[in-house]
């Protein structure tokens, strides 16, 4: 990007932190500041996680004039901040430039804090147990706008004395469609100079687009893949995941074991158990053939409740056969401890909606 051109021809403020390194250096540059005033802005911006231009008080205010002039941190807008009854789990509705909205959930564990990022605004995949899924597809975000809402939950955690360890591209929007966003924002995520999070403790998840992941395997980074499979052939994965039509599961599955080839790292494969849809022994039995000889972990989801989908989670008991019988096949399974279900913050149910209009719009 040409950050003074495309200054020159932009009628509105651009988000702060879609500005690249080189992006900085170049308005760095054009006000004949030294070279390490760069360097200062990135520092305010992903160490100390400002909220203002004025916050950086090392830096020149024409400096700081400058960017008030032609950025904005409000690239986000929070709608709405509501907090689980587990004590654990809270949710942002936010509002992007456009009116768009999007969510965004951060959950606490005893040695571990993770952020959930949304990369789009709703999503084309249309898969009919995820209320994301239900509502369709708006717009890609930007890479600033993927980047404010980790350091939206870095800046929570600091206040509270702890620090922001893990990030999911698991919210609202298939991460694959908006691939070179995503992956942008995840190596910004991982520089030790910026947000500084390791690349093993981020996750992209995806319904499965082979492309995306074959990217993936060549990116030289070592971040997660996570699968949503769902079901054992094609026509029990496309009863639940509309577009998975486009992508055989045969050809997934031989990605994926391509994807640990290259870069060494199991693929953790995603699970709604649905009672009476994908729950059986039968369909346990199937899986354990289907992954047999592949790395991976599969993390169960009981399925959590959406407005448009009548399903229901399995029952206890038969979510431990399931889980016991893929364990026997040496199918390494876990049951995903559910979070923030109450306030809709669990797999699935993130959805652009804002429940109150009493609060007051606060700014990022």
């Amino acid at each position: 990007m040409n950050y003074l051109n495309t200054v020159m021809n932009r009628k509105i403020k651009q988000n702060i932190y879609d500005l690249s390194r080189e992006d900085l250096t170049e308005i760095v540059q054009s006000l004949e500041q030294p070279s390490y005033r760069s360097k200062q802005i990135l520092e305010w911006l992903y160490k100390n996680y400002v909220e203002n231009f004025d916050e950086m008080n090392n830096v020149p205010a024409s400096l700081r004039d400058h960017l008030n002039s032609n950025c904005t941190f409000q690239g986000l807008e929070i709608e709405n901040h509501i907090k689980s009854n587990d004590g654990f789990t809270q949710k942002w509705l936010f509002k992007l430039i456009d009116g768009s909205l999007i969510e965004t959930v951060l959950m606490k564990y005893d040695k571990r804090a993770t952020a959930c990022i949304s990369t789009q605004a709703g999503c084309a995949m249309g898969c009919t147990f995820c209320a994301t899924g239900q509502m369709g597809y708006v717009r890609n975000l930007s890479h600033g706008e993927i980047i404010a809402q980790a350091v939206h939950a870095a800046r929570v955690m600091r206040r509270s004395g702890k620090r922001l360890s893990n990030i999911v591209f698991m919210g609202m929007g298939e991460p694959m469609h908006n691939y070179e966003n995503v992956i942008s924002a995840a190596k910004t995520i991982v520089d030790p100079k910026l947000l500084s999070i390791a690349a093993r403790k981020i996750t992209i998840s995806t319904i499965g687009i082979i492309e995306g992941i074959d990217k993936l395997a060549d990116e030289k980074i070592q971040i997660g893949l996570a699968v949503s499979l769902h079901g054992t052939n094609d026509e029990e994965r496309q009863n639940l995941i509309k577009a998975a039509s486009k992508w055989n599961l045969s050809d997934l599955i031989r990605s994926c074991k391509n994807y640990f080839k290259k870069t060494g790292r199991r693929v953790t494969f995603e699970w709604a158990l649905i009672e009476g849809v994908n729950d059986s022994e039968e369909t346990a039995k199937n899986l354990a053939r289907l992954l047999k000889g592949l790395p991976c972990h599969l993390n169960v989801i009981p399925l959590n409740p959406t407005e448009d989908y009548d399903g229901k989670p399995s029952s206890k008991e038969k979510i431990k056969v399931f889980v016991n019988l893929l364990n026997s096949a040496g199918i390494i399974t876990t049951v995903r401890m559910r979070r923030g279900i109450d306030i809709a913050a669990g797999c699935g149910q993130l959805k652009a909606k804002n429940p109150s209009k009493e609060r007051p719009l606060q700014r990022v």
